[in-house]
């Protein structure tokens, strides 16, 4: 038997922001109610939760909720290959910088590669949490 649909308060409680923020989410195209009810309440699946999760990982990781919406309903990517490639040769030239950098410019490195595995991190939770290919 499938999960119930959830009105927009639980799916607000259950992923633990406002019912604005459900709105707006929904409103951008983020998130997509199941059906409505017959008071013409939203309803939602409850894999929205999940979702709202994932987009609150990334806002707070500094990713705007325009690029997250342009991600979520684009094609699949078959570009990842190659950004993944970049970025391997992006770390090699870092670890070069690193290397022969002085104390200030140093500091300022390593601040910006702790953003960079934020991201890094938080795309790899995403990843994880994704269902296994069929």
């Amino acid at each position: 038997m499938p999960d119930r649909l959830l009105r927009i308060g639980e799916i607000a409680a259950q992923a633990e922001v406002s019912t604005r923020t459900v709105d707006y989410y929904t409103s951008l195209g983020l998130i997509t109610p199941a059906a409505r009810s017959g008071g013409n309440y939203r309803l939602y699946d409850p894999s929205v939760v999940d979702r709202i999760a994932m987009i609150r990982r990334l806002e707070d990781h500094g990713v705007k909720l325009d690029d997250i919406n342009a991600a979520l309903t684009a094609s699949p990517s078959t570009g990842l290959p190659d950004l993944l490639k970049r970025i391997d040769e992006d770390l090699r030239t870092l670890r070069e910088a690193a290397a022969t950098a002085g104390p200030e410019d140093h500091g300022l490195l390593t601040a910006v590669a702790a953003r960079a595995h934020a991201l890094l991190t938080a795309a790899l939770d995403i990843a994880g949490a994704l269902p296994p290919p069929v």
